[in-house]
């Protein structure tokens, strides 16, 4: 049988253990992620048990609490607290999610486990490297592109018409489904992701937006679209429940029908 190991560094060591107060009460144990690539050889897990009763009932509040309290170092990002912003994802309990709506007593380990995004250069400690991630986003032109001169008001637009954009535009570039799409892990340089195939849907289905055949075009390539295997990852674990999947199938099919014309830069 072929052995496999992982690469040195790849397999976090045991960390400190941040033990709870003697006589404290409703103790939740969790196993953050530590790792600075400026001085850390390795990563490892920092375990920290606390009373729930000490911070709110999100993931995010321990993190805060452990923080304020136990840890100055630990590094994350957060802003909105209300699942809007995205700053907060990362891997909880073995699922990519939001911290600011994920509850700790919705997690079904008594050890909960607290990672950075999957497959992503670590910063620091929970903070990965989304370079590539907004440069894909902004290379599928997430605006507006139209031939008629802009309106003195607003672009009209009918109800049902406005109704095609519902679960598209509700994405917040959290990228916890691109994070979590083998396809992506694969091909992440090539391959566009859940999450820019999403919004580039988002504006080619737009009824005021003339650039369709120019964005079809700008997607045919063996790797940007059709690297999408429909797993499903990236709907399983969207915080908003969006699904990216049937946007890049719909996108697709888009690209295979009759009449459709290429762009003379095509």
């Amino acid at each position: 049988m072929v052995q496999l190991t992982l690469p040195k560094g790849s397999k976090p060591t045991r960390g400190k253990v941040h033990k709870a107060p003697a006589g404290a009460k409703n103790v939740k144990t969790y196993k953050v992620y530590r790792y600075d690539p400026e001085v850390d050889a390795d990563p490892r897990w920092d375990t920290f048990e606390i009373s729930a009763d000490d911070h709110g009932p999100m993931l995010l509040d321990a993190l805060i609490h452990i923080k304020n309290e136990i840890d100055p170092t630990l590094t994350f990002r957060r802003s909105c607290r209300e699942g809007i912003c995205g700053s907060c994802s990362m891997n909880i309990d073995g699922r990519n999610t939001l911290a600011c709506t994920k509850g700790w007593e919705e997690c079904s380990s008594s050890t909960i486990s607290i990672a950075p995004l999957p497959h992503q250069s670590v910063v620091k400690d929970l903070v990965t490297d989304l370079t590539l991630f907004y440069a894909q986003y902004d290379s599928i032109q997430p605006y507006l592109q139209s031939d008629e001169p802009d309106p003195e008001k607003e672009r009209i637009q009918l109800p049902e018409d406005r109704a095609k954009l519902d679960g598209l535009y509700e994405c917040i570039l959290c990228a916890c489904c691109s994070t979590s799409c083998p396809s992506y892990w694969w091909n992440q340089t090539e391959y566009l992701g859940p999450a820019a195939l999403l919004q580039s849907y988002r504006w080619i289905a737009d009824s005021r937006d003339d650039a369709t055949d120019k964005r079809l075009d700008d997607l045919e390539d063996p790797f940007k679209l059709y690297r999408c295997h429909t797993i499903m990852n990236c709907a399983q674990v969207c915080p908003k429940g969006l699904n990216p999947a049937e946007a890049i199938a719909k996108t697709k099919k888009l690209m295979v029908a009759p009449g459709r014309k290429k762009t003379e830069a095509a």
